[in-house]
């Protein structure tokens, strides 16, 4: 894309169908996003404003980050301070959070809450965590058995099934109900965290299970669903019967799992991990997904929910995927670093905080959650 000037007030104006409130704050200045000098200079600002939003209004005296997710949110909140300022590793703020995080190592190597029934997501999460504060190799035996503790729990051989059930290679929240992209793509991203490379086993176990969440068939997607949408999109689980979070439009019996941007974006971030290239059908058909359903005003496919998970998910894909202009389905470019760091600072709150006023869906009413979403994209914003 050209060289252009984006302001907040602008934003505002774009969006003003969108329903996205309590942008006030942000209308009241013009924030110049026309190279990248300035984008650097807007995202260290408004990443500044939401770390000391976390260390002075989101942080409990024990260290943790909305706790009673046991230590989910915590280690979200450690990594995206630690993205933004690597320096804070030794801050008393961020070492109290690792205390919080560190005390829950578990026998079995996992690290998560007392009688948690999300131990795969606790455990990836946290993996990312640590692995930004390991400094000294100081958690290194924490990590090496918190790397065994996630591919001892992905569903393979060692839960009684083969290569053949639609479950295989997933990783779901721990309680043996059933695996879902969403925390197979946390298991990978913790992996990959780790250095684990696209050919390792668990990695390419994982491939398969992700090839059976996209709608396209004939490369890896051989459930039921594969061709009745076959948009190359993802959906959330093949697994026990299928789902998707899409909800189906009354009187729509066109069948089949609807696809949505969050997923989709997971899937070809993951997709590439495991060692895809451009040229691969699979991850050419999720491109084309997503320049037809482009969007920052929502999550394609589930309007508000699960918004600032896929802003996350939206940036750390592209990224991955080497992608710096992005066509549409009407040939429009979009620098995506210089939107999403717009649509990021029109919606950051007075006090420094992201809500997703639109839903609170998965959690997006938890400023503590919203905002480490909301820095973990912005790190992939700079230029």
């Amino acid at each position: 894309m050209s060289r252009f000037r984006v302001t907040a007030a602008v934003l505002l104006a774009s969006l003003a169908t969108s329903a996205v409130p309590d942008l006030a704050f942000a209308a009241e200045s013009s924030i110049s996003l026309d190279s990248p000098e300035a984008i650097n200079a807007a995202v260290d600002q408004a990443a500044n404003r939401g770390i000391e939003f976390l260390k002075n209004r989101g942080q409990g005296a024990n260290g943790a980050f909305s706790p009673e997710t046991g230590v989910a949110i915590t280690s979200i909140c450690v990594r995206a301070i630690l993205d933004h300022h690597p320096g804070d590793v030794n801050s008393p703020s961020v070492k109290k959070a690792i205390d919080f995080i560190t005390e829950r190592v578990k026998p079995d190597g996992g690290i998560y809450g007392e009688g948690s029934k999300h131990r795969n997501y606790e455990t990836s999460v946290a993996i990312g965590a640590l692995v930004k504060a390991n400094k000294d190799d100081r958690f290194d035996s924490e990590l090496k058995r918190a790397e065994a503790f996630l591919k001892d729990i992905q569903w393979d051989e060692g839960e009684g099934i083969d290569a053949s059930d639609p479950a295989y290679g997933g990783a779901g929240y721990g309680s043996h109900s059933r695996p879902d992209l969403s925390n197979t793509t946390f298991m990978l991203d913790a992996l990959k965290d780790l250095g684990n490379e696209a050919d390792d086993e668990a990695v390419q176990k994982a491939l398969r299970f992700i090839s059976r969440t996209q709608n396209l068939v004939g490369h890896g997607n051989d459930t039921e669903h594969a061709d009745k949408i076959n948009d190359g999109g993802f959906y959330y689980t093949p697994a026990a019967g299928g789902q998707s979070k899409v909800v189906v439009p009354e009187g729509d019996d066109g069948g089949g799992l609807r696809s949505y941007g969050s997923m989709t974006y997971a899937g070809l971030k993951s997709m590439i991990y495991a060692g895809l290239t451009s040229d691969d059908p699979r991850v050419a058909a999720a491109k084309d997904f997503i320049q037809k359903n482009y969007s920052l005003a929502d999550n394609p496919g589930m309007g508000k929910s699960g918004l600032y998970y896929y802003y996350h998910t939206f940036a750390k894909a592209l990224d991955a995927a080497e992608i710096r202009v992005l066509t549409d389905a009407k040939g429009v470019n979009h620098n995506w670093k210089r939107e999403l760091t717009a649509t990021l600072l029109a919606a950051q709150q007075e006090d420094g905080s992201w809500v997703n006023s639109g839903s609170t869906r998965w959690m997006e009413g938890d400023r503590n959650l919203v905002t480490a979403y909301a820095l973990l994209a912005l790190k992939y914003c700079r230029e």
